[in-house]
């Protein structure tokens, strides 16, 4: 059951948060593949580490800059 639980909610807040990408028109590419990046690695630090703070951040920073390279202009 508390997983279930722990789960609904990471999906919850990346559903959120994509939400919340979708009004930042002003954000260059770059930056709202930074902060989808962020957002995703987080959540999934989170379920893997079974909600360690130290999982989340860390995945969070991967994630950032994972999105960071997938979103920059080629040239």
């Amino acid at each position: 059951m508390n997983m279930i639980v722990r789960k609904f909610s990471a999906s919850a807040v990346v559903l959120a948060m994509v939400s919340g990408l979708a009004a930042c028109e002003n954000m260059s590419r770059q930056d709202k593949a930074t902060a989808a990046g962020a957002a995703v690695g987080g959540v999934a630090g989170s379920v893997l580490t079974d909600g360690s703070a130290l999982g989340t951040v860390g995945g969070a920073a991967v994630g950032g800059v994972v999105g960071r390279e997938i979103g920059k202009d080629k040239k």
